[in-house]
């Protein structure tokens, strides 16, 4: 078998191979990046080139790249125990003792994790075990999940459906129903939605703490508060989907301690591994698992084959393990502060720039320039400059996104702002040329 390609094999093979995910279908010149190495907030590419990873990859390298003790203890694991099912009440040491650091570190009563593979098995299996939950009590009508416009809660049928970007939604021609979606931060259109519906027929509401792919919109400080007010006063069960927002990425290690509310379920996945196994779980409060406890009578007719993998799980305590060791949740809120800042002088000299936001490692600038989307064009010519970010451009939106590595430093947060700013003078210069 060859096993030396150039880089041009490669290209072509990924073309006629390779279908990506979450992205163009057609490429004319094949992947923008090979990567082939990672270290600290750096990618390095098959040709050598050298990007800041502002995205953590996807909202997920919490950590950073190249930390060897995640692979040590993954091979460790590996080698006593690769895999065993943890179905028909089988288990194993990883999977327990994760449960119990993450019942240790999560907010109130949050105390019993059931674990999948990643963020969007997780979002879904919140919806089941909510409505699981309701057929129990008897109350078989709450099946309702109540989403949040401009939310993002993953591409599996149910994650999809509750996913308030319409884009996603459309990609298919069939959701799954019993979904339904409300101003992502008005209280009363909440309030009118629950009276129109029905009490009795909602299940839960989801949301994010902040939303990422939507568009890194924090809420207002009171805005959680008064959901799980509301949430309270009609029996609805709300769900936090902490997939992108857990494990230090907004400056506590979870983002709904900022506004001091505690769900009924959380989700979370992405930096609970900081993406070196595929690792996500459903955390329920102490409440829900005694009424499951009493109330059910037989078997969860739920489970992946790789809920409570032993190598996962080893490397998500390891990871959590080098968290708190290198107090990257204290870090991220400094950088934090400092990004937000380095995106506020910018907003200030550059009018096309018309807001600055973010939480933590978590930020964004909102662009409005004549009704076109400039943000594509940022993220382009940063790529160009040597720096990974994002665009937002779905419900009329025009955003670039940002969340590095936890562990950047003041320095290399520097180079980033000043990447970035070249990119923004660049497009700059392109729209004032008539070339964009």
């Amino acid at each position: 078998m060859k096993r030396n390609y150039s880089v041009e094999e490669l290209k072509v093979l990924d073309q006629k191979h390779f279908l990506h995910p979450t992205s163009p279908v057609k490429t004319e010149n094949g992947p923008a990046f090979i990567f082939t190495e990672g270290k600290g907030v750096y990618l390095y590419d098959i040709t050598g080139k050298k990007v800041i990873d502002g995205m953590s990859s996807l909202w997920n390298v919490n950590i950073g790249h190249g930390r060897t003790e995640l692979g040590e203890v993954a091979k460790e694991q590996m080698d006593k125990l690769a895999f065993s099912s943890c179905f028909a009440t089988f288990s194993n040491e990883p999977a327990i003792l994760l449960a119990k650091k993450l019942a240790e570190l999560a907010p109130g009563d949050l105390n019993t994790t059931f674990f999948t593979s990643g963020g969007s098995e997780s979002n879904d299996s919140a919806y089941k075990l909510a409505r699981h939950y309701w057929i129990l009590k008897g109350e078989t009508s709450r099946k309702k999940i109540i989403s949040r416009s401009r939310s993002y809660h993953g591409v599996a049928i149910g994650a999809t459906s509750a996913t308030g970007l319409k884009g996603f939604r459309d990609f298919t021609n069939s959701n799954a129903p019993d979904f339904l979606f409300v101003d992502h931060f008005s209280i009363q259109a909440l309030r009118d939605l629950i009276e129109t519906e029905g009490p009795e027929t909602i299940a839960a509401f989801i949301t994010e703490p902040v939303q990422g792919a939507g568009g890194v919109h924090v809420a207002p400080d009171n805005y959680f508060k008064e959901i799980r007010e509301i949430c309270n006063e009609y029996g609805i069960l709300m769900i936090t989907d902490e997939v992108i927002t857990g494990f230090g990425r907004t400056g506590k290690f979870f983002a709904m301690e900022h506004f001091n509310v505690v769900p009924d379920m959380m989700c979370f996945a992405k930096g609970v591994t900081s993406g070196y196994a595929q690792l996500g779980g459903v955390m329920i409060s102490e409440k829900i698992h005694q009424e499951f406890s009493e109330l059910s009578e037989g078997t969860i007719l739920h489970g992946y084959t790789y809920s409570g993998h032993p190598m996962a799980c080893a490397v998500g305590l390891k990871n959590i393990e080098i968290i708190e060791k290198d107090n990257l949740v204290a870090n991220a809120e400094i950088r934090g502060q400092e990004l937000l800042a380095g995106l506020k002088v910018l907003q200030a000299k550059y009018p096309f720039i018309v807001d600055a936001r973010g939480l933590g490692l978590m930020a964004g600038i909102e662009i409005s320039y004549e009704g076109k989307l400039l943000a594509p064009q940022i993220v382009t010519e940063a790529a160009k400059l040597g720096l990974i970010c994002r665009s937002v451009v779905l419900d009329a939106q025009d955003i670039v996104v940002f969340s590095p590595p936890l562990s950047i430093s003041q320095k290399e947060l520097r180079d980033l702002l000043d990447i970035l700013e070249k990119a923004i003078q660049e497009v700059e210069n392109q729209v004032l040329a008539n070339k964009l």
